[in-house]
C-alpha cells in the first residue's frame, strides 16, 4: 500500500474538501489582520467551482488554507475526509501526493528542465513508471508535443502556462487548485487555456476550485462563491 493510501481511502471519501467555520488572521505591522472569518465550504467530487470577488476578498488566503500550505487560525480543513489539523507539514504533503495539484498566475515551471521534464518530475517523485512518456501524452494533450524539449525561457507565457496544467493533471488528481491561471495571458491565450482546463478536468474527473476576476470564465463553473471581506456572501452564491 501507498504511502498516501495509508493516510485515507479515497473510495470512502465522496467530498475532496470540506471547510468548516475557518479564520485565518496574519501579523502585519499595523497588528492582526483578519484575513479569513468564520467561512463555510464544501466542495464536491467532480464539481468545479469558481471562487469570485474583489481583490483582498481572502480568495488566494482561501486556496492556501484549503490545499494545507497555511494553518488556519480556528475552524477545521478535511482533505478527502482527513482534518489537517492532525498533520504536520510531511504528513500534509504526502496526503496531497498524487490527489491535489495546483496551477498559480504565475507559470512557477523549473527553469532548467525542459517541458516534458517538468511535466514528468512530480510523477517521478510519485515514481510513476513510464513517466517521460506520460509526460509526452500529457504534453500533446494541451497542444504542446512538438515543443517537448524547449526550456520554459523558449516557451511563451500561454505555453508555459500550458506546460504548467499538463504537469498539474498528469497525475490525475482528485482535486486541482487554480489560482487565476489566466491572469498572466493575453485574451486568446486566457480562452485557450480555460477551454483545456475545463476540458481535461472533465476527461479526469478532477474537482476544481478556481479562484478568477473574469466573469466570464467564473461562469463556466458549475457553483460560483463570491467572498466578501474574508466570508461567504451567501446572497450572492449561484449555480451555472
Amino acid at each position: 500500500m501507498s504511502e498516501p493510501d495509508s493516510l485515507v481511502t479515497d473510495s470512502l471519501v465522496p467530498d475532496p474538501l470540506l471547510i468548516e467555520h475557518v479564520s485565518l488572521t496574519l501579523p502585519s505591522s499595523a497588528g492582526p489582520v483578519e484575513i479569513l472569518r468564520g467561512l463555510d465550504l464544501r466542495v464536491g467530487a467532480g464539481e468545479r467551482v469558481a471562487l469570485v470577488g474583489p481583490s483582498g476578498s481572502g480568495k488566494s488566503s482561501l486556496i492556501a488554507v484549503a490545499a494545507g500550505l497555511e494553518r488556519p487560525t480556528g475552524g477545521r480543513v478535511l482533505l478527502f475526509g482527513k482534518d489537517l489539523a492532525g498533520l504536520d507539514e510531511d504528513g500534509r504533503a504526502r496526503l496531497r501526493r498524487g490527489r491535489v495539484s495546483l496551477v498559480f498566475q504565475g507559470f512557477h515551471l523549473l527553469p532548467n528542465m525542459t517541458a516534458e521534464e517538468n511535466v514528468s518530475a512530480p510523477l517521478e517523485i510519485a515514481r510513476e513508471a513510464g513517466a517521460s512518456a506520460i509526460a509526452r501524452e500529457w504534453l500533446d494533450r494541451v497542444g504542446l508535443a512538438p515543443r517537448a524539449r524547449h526550456y520554459p525561457h523558449q516557451l511563451s507565457g500561454g505555453e508555459q502556462q500550458r506546460v504548467a496544467l499538463a504537469r498539474a493533471l498528469a497525475v490525475r488528481p482528485r482535486l486541482l487548485f487554480a489560482d487565476e491561471p489566466t491572469g498572466n495571458l493575453d485574451g486568446a491565450n486566457a480562452r485557450h487555456v480555460a477551454e483545456l482546463m475545463f476540458e481535461l478536468t472533465a476527461m479526469t474527473g478532477a474537482a476544481l476550485v478556481l479562484v478568477t476576476h473574469d466573469e466570464a470564465l467564473a461562469g463556466r463553473a458549475d457553483r460560483q462563491v463570491r467572498l466578501r471581506d474574508g466570508r461567504v456572501a451567501p446572497d450572492l452564491q449561484t449555480s451555472a
